[in-house]
């Protein structure tokens, strides 16, 4: 007789510990067409990529290491997108050339604080790199960008400087042609395949 109540006891603790509640906050969209339901959800974008062949490991390594490249760099030109969204409205909106000097003084200030020994140990190539990432994230030249919040002056010191180490703050970037390989890997970064 004690031993059917220990089970009844026993399977009405155990069913009570592993009743589920309904989930309400995830709701399956379904088309009902006859007796049959289909469930609708929305998956997440598929990149389809051509297959790369490489030649030779020599083209494998090379790109393996743009790879590794962009993967450092790629986050600070989506810094400097958001930095340029979110001061140039403020920049634009200030009267006198003093307080926009001095806005750019002190972002200039804080970026060096917060990068300086990181660009220190980049090479030439990551800095081209960069220059292509932030025309790409920001879809105006890096000199045009210095000329608009520095003036012609440093623009074409700068654009001097960049010339003198192989590289054009004026060059755009054009993923179609040039710079096919970076888009693509920059579209596998954002999709979260690399």
């Amino acid at each position: 007789m004690k031993r059917p109540f220990f089970i009844l006891l026993f399977s009405i603790l155990l069913g009570g510990l592993s009743a589920q509640e309904n989930d309400t906050l995830n709701f399956q969209i379904g088309i009902i067409t006859g007796t049959d339901t289909i469930i609708h959800r929305n998956i997440k974008e598929v990149v389809v990529l051509p297959q790369r062949k490489f030649k030779n490991k020599r083209q494998m390594r090379r790109y393996s290491r743009l790879v590794q490249r962009i993967k450092k760099v790629y986050p600070l030109a989506v810094e400097a997108r958001d930095l340029l969204n979110k001061y140039e409205p403020e920049y634009n909106a200030m009267e006198s050339k003093r307080d926009r000097r001095k806005l750019m003084k002190n972002l200039e200030k804080e970026l060096l604080a917060q990068h300086k020994e990181e660009l220190k140990k980049w090479s030439l190539t990551d800095g081209r790199i960069l220059l292509k990432l932030i025309n790409r994230e920001t879809e105006r030249t890096p000199y045009s960008l210095i000329k608009d919040f520095r003036g012609s002056f440093s623009a074409v010191f700068w654009q001097g400087i960049a010339r003198i180490f192989s590289n054009n703050l004026k060059a755009g970037y054009d993923p179609d042609e040039e710079d096919w390989m970076i888009e693509e890997i920059v579209s596998l970064i954002e999709q979260g395949y690399l």
